[in-house]
């Protein structure tokens, strides 16, 4: 006779039960819902009760009504909802929705409270919705608490037969993001990307409550910033002279960007990276397009063309620090990364002009790249911005920088502790888990045998288990003001930018919204997916190409393609169960349980 534990049964049911979030993504700080079927009225409208309200916020009221019913979202189940069509229709009616801030605060725009100070902006909300048809309620500090709490309220709702319904009302939602920083970083110098392309990733981002768009708009292979004191640069080093951001496209994509809550964060990296500045002032790049390449470029990730800043010359120092103060006016954020990744040392012991000017100064190499950031950094901090390098400024160089400056950890999560340990804030960019380029294959074009630098591909679930706080004290941890995921555009355009980016980047969204837990417990894959398949359904209502992250007949099926978990709920039989019965009596009477659709040994068979 076969004796088991019922435990694996009751979690397998837990498993395969719906997930209490629904579709919210990122998950909630805390939520409380309950099982009544309620009914989104067709006249269905917000009514703010602000003084003066913004005009962002009447527009984002808007948007957000309209994807109420546009969205036509179905549930993701095998019926689509069809079972809850006659309780819709008979369902209480939500006609309302009353928007409010606390203390009766006097409201700014969205677009300020987005580019305020990073640890100044205000993010929570409340909300309230009941089942009797009464109206819902949202209540925040400020305008961007209510933005995410009008983004978290979008996501609520399906259709069935034209009528938009939820089942979990009553529904109580108290919500704030764990880190204040969750960003996408987007290169747009390997290759272009139109507006419309940054326009529609900004709108992405909006969705999962990305608050930072890190633009990495300028690199070696091109200069497609249209700067106001330098026309040249991109007149020469621009690709074509439609493939250019002119001013008016920064005006544009800055302000649809902050009525969306986000934050644009431009980055003109020096002194390396600069190739294309070339093309209209050689005499200010050393090593331009030296061969062969990898030995005046070479790094991690670096490749052609070679060309760094004469960092010891008076003359580009002064030209670096007008560039950044012309390009700091177009942004309003706070912060403006200066790069400092990947500096090629042969590069400048190579050229004569650098070695003449270290002569002369009297400097080695190391004292010549600090006084240079010392000096294009204190343009930025006089005009109240916050400096933002890459890793290697403060590891590699040991760069005594100023205790404001952010650095983002690239080339390893396990170099976060070494930062912490200098004292500086950190933004969680690691190559290991976030980066969204890898493992495309090498790109480089007579080696057939190479792969991308940062193999294997990062998958969502690789980026959603990134702990924040790896290797980090208490004290350390203090000093993590959130992290991002990136896109370097080698193999990257705008035909594709939607598929690789979404929805995984959607994983450190929630990351560093929710910090260690989502929905009250630690994060975990299994609950996270139905909740991912959800918000990948409904980008793509919105227009958004997300890629598919499973057959869609699991999606419809939560928990039914997840093949591991049979096989870790049998560790937790008892010992004196003899195990090859067991086996073969679990196996059997799960498969009935899941009317054969579904292998717990295996992948889901084929054969059924």
């Amino acid at each position: 006779m076969v004796h088991f534990n019922l435990i694996p049964w009751l979690t397998l049911a837990a498993l395969l039960a719906p997930s209490s979030v629904a579709g919210l993504w990122p998950a909630p700080t805390e939520l409380s819902t309950g099982n009544t079927v309620l009914r989104l009225g067709t006249l269905f409208k917000f009514h703010p009760r602000i003084k003066k309200t913004p005009r962002d916020l009447k527009a984002a009221m808007s948007r957000s009504r309209a994807f109420l019913f546009s969205d036509k979202l179905q549930m993701l189940v095998p019926d689509r909802g069809a079972n809850y069509a006659h309780a819709v229709k008979a369902a209480k009616v939500l006609t309302g929705m009353i928007l409010s801030l606390e203390d009766d605060a006097v409201a700014e725009a969205i677009a300020d409270e987005a580019t305020k100070p990073i640890k100044q902006r205000d993010e929570r909300y409340t909300l309230t919705i009941p089942s009797d048809g009464g109206p819902g309620t949202l209540t925040a500090k400020t305008t961007l608490g209510l933005y995410r709490g009008l983004t978290t309220f979008e996501q609520l709702w399906y259709d069935v037969d034209g009528l938009t319904f939820t089942t979990l009302a009553p529904i109580t939602i108290h919500d704030a993001p764990a880190f204040p920083y969750r960003g996408l970083m987007l290169d747009t110098a390997r290759n272009y990307f139109p507006v419309d392309s940054i326009l529609s990733t900004l709108d992405a981002m909006s969705y999962v409550k990305m608050n930072i768009f890190h633009w990495h708009i300028v690199d070696s292979q091109s200069f497609p910033l249209e700067v106001a004191a330098f026309p040249e640069l991109s007149a020469g080093g621009a690709y074509t002279t439609q493939s250019v951001y002119t001013q008016r496209d920064v005006q544009k994509i800055v302000s649809y960007a902050s009525a969306r809550g986000i934050d644009i964060m431009v980055e003109l990296d020096t002194p390396g990276h600069t190739s294309s500045i070339a093309e209209s002032h050689p005499e200010f790049i050393a090593c331009h397009k030296a061969m062969p390449w990898n030995q005046f470029a070479n790094g991690m990730s670096t490749y052609p063309p070679a060309g760094q800043l004469r960092i010891a010359d008076d003359d580009v120092i002064n030209f670096v620090s007008a560039l950044f103060t012309s390009v700091a006016s177009q942004f309003p954020s706070k912060f403006f990364s200066t790069g400092g990744d990947e500096i090629n040392q042969n590069c400048y012991a190579q050229d004569s002009a650098t070695q003449r000017q270290l002569d002369n100064n009297k400097q080695t190499f190391e004292q010549a790249l600090f006084e240079f950031t010392r000096r294009t950094h204190k343009v930025l901090t006089d005009l109240g911005k916050t400096p933002v390098v890459w890793e290697e400024m403060v590891l590699e160089h040991n760069l005594n920088l100023d205790n404001g400056t952010a650095v983002l950890v690239w080339i390893s999560s396990e170099h976060a502790a070494l930062v912490a340990g200098k004292g500086y804030d950190i933004i969680q960019a690691p190559s290991d888990y976030f980066y969204l380029d890898c493992g495309a294959g090498g790109w480089v074009g007579n080696d057939v045998s190479r792969n991308s630098w940062c193999d294997p591909f990062k998958t969502w679930q690789k980026a959603y288990s990134y702990d924040p706080f790896t290797n980090l004290t208490t004290e350390q941890q203090k000093l993590v003001l959130g992290g991002q995921q990136l896109l370097w555009a080698e193999q990257s355009g705008p035909q594709n930018l939607e598929s690789i980016v979404w929805p995984r980047a959607a994983a450190s969204a929630e990351v560093f919204w929710t910090g260690a837990v989502a929905s009250g417990r630690p994060r975990d894959v299994v609950e996270a997916l139905p909740r991912l398949h959800d918000l990948r359904y409904r980008m793509v209502q919105r227009g958004i190409d997300a890629i598919n992250l499973q057959p869609m007949w699991c999606a419809l099926r939560s928990g039914e393609c997840d093949s591991e978990h049979p096989k870790e709920e049998i560790k937790q039989v008892d010992d004196s169960v003899d195990t090859e019965d067991f086996i073969s009596f679990f196996k059997g009477h799960v498969q009935t349980m899941l009317s054969n659709y579904f292998d717990p040994f295996g992948e889901p068979s084929r054969e059924l």
